[in-house]
């Protein structure tokens, strides 16, 4: 006969096994090392139907990671409440030096039980496989940089400079296909270089093209037509974005947005001293960066571009007026910081924090429908 209990159940997981721990509910509840099973589905699926036959409820946990949400849905799908839980935001004691699979799992049981775990918001598969196309135009847009660093350093080391303003340019690009280097070796090296360089690029252009064709048929292909409407956003940043953010409603003001985005000041006050230093730069920081990336273009006078009123003319007209209130005060904010002899990079970061109020305004205006967490 079944106990009629409740059972908090972590799991320290790995590429090839799990270790499992149970603590009961009730302040002075049980905790026990049930031991190691495969990080399989046949042997989750055993032990989910051996716990539920000697409980009532069963509430699983463990920490986001390399193994992704594959056990999180198994255990949904069977029924059970499951949690995946922030690993930066586990407590753990100062003196506490030992850490093992066993350990884990016992601390992640107790501190389910107690309430004291954060979860992180699961995608479904549609947005995760979004989430993994824009991370791996990411990774080729981090590889066509290093392609073209090692080219402009074999030329340094030989004495080239380009005399330009920019470079990658098409007059930049001419000028390289123009070098003549004295030996055969250095000549053999530079034109392998350039032939890297030009498959990175292409890499990076097919998997834009690939993004642009996925987004009508995503579930957030609204919010990324609306974005598109906010100047310094996109069509590949406001998809980074929300690919990396997901459901922005479940954000109840903008300050949650911020602070989830580490754009707010640390603190660390006592007494009457109060000091506050840099932003926390928790969270996501890829939605973070391509934020910071962005707000540089409202350095420049509130104005509407030929290429951009296409895309604010798309916009439904409550997006189109929110666009157009951040513009003129985010454009009037960075001057007026940028007076007060702020940094730059202070200033820009500052634009990047009232910049996510505006896209989670933007979010609500356009009534997006929730990404569903399975």
């Amino acid at each position: 006969m079944a106990d009629c209990s409740e059972v908090f159940v972590g799991l320290d997981t790995s590429k090839l096994r799990n270790a499992v721990a149970i603590a009961e509910g009730g302040r002075n509840g049980e905790v026990r090392y049930l031991g190691v099973i495969e990080n399989t589905e046949v042997a989750t699926s055993k032990l989910v139907k051996k716990l539920a036959g000697s409980h009532r409820r069963l509430t699983f946990c463990y920490e986001a990671g390399p193994t992704g949400y594959g056990l999180y849905r198994q255990i949904r799908a069977l029924g059970h409440e499951c949690v995946v839980v922030a690993p930066s935001l586990i407590p753990k004691k100062p003196g506490d030096r030992v850490k093992t699979n066993r350990r884990d799992a016992l601390n992640l049981a107790k501190l389910l039980r107690a309430g004291e775990l954060t979860a992180v918001w699961v995608p479904d598969e549609r947005h995760e496989a979004m989430r993994d196309l824009v991370r791996a135009r990411e990774a080729a847009v981090n590889n066509l940089k290093s392609k073209r660093q090692q080219v402009l350093s074999l030329l340094l080391r030989v004495g080239r400079h380009f005399m330009g303003k920019r470079t990658w340019t098409r007059a930049h690009m001419n000028w390289l296909v123009s070098q003549k280097l004295a030996h055969r070796e250095q000549r053999i090296a530079f034109e392998e270089m350039l032939l890297a360089v030009r498959q990175a690029d292409e890499r990076v252009i097919r998997l834009e093209r690939a993004i642009a064709a996925a987004v009508p048929d995503w579930s957030l292909a609204e919010v990324v037509t609306a974005l598109m409407a906010v100047r310094g956003l996109n069509l590949i940043s406001a998809v980074i974005f929300l690919a990396e953010i997901g459901d922005l409603s479940r954000f109840a003001s903008p300050r949650q947005l911020m602070a989830y985005l580490g754009l707010v000041p640390g603190e660390e006050s006592t007494g009457d001293r109060v000091w506050r230093g840099g932003i926390t730069k928790a969270g996501n920081h890829r939605a973070r960066r391509i934020l910071v990336e962005c707000s540089w273009s409202y350095r420049h006078p509130p104005r509407v571009g030929k290429k951009k009123l296409a895309k604010v003319e798309a916009a439904p007209p409550a997006v189109q007026e929110i666009a157009w209130k951040a513009e003129a005060r985010l454009t009037a904010r960075y001057r007026a910081l940028a007076r007060r002899g702020k940094r730059p990079t202070l200033v820009v970061t500052a634009i990047a924090r009232e910049l996510s109020g505006f896209i989670w305004a933007v979010s609500r205006a356009v009534g997006a429908p929730a990404t569903a967490a399975i």
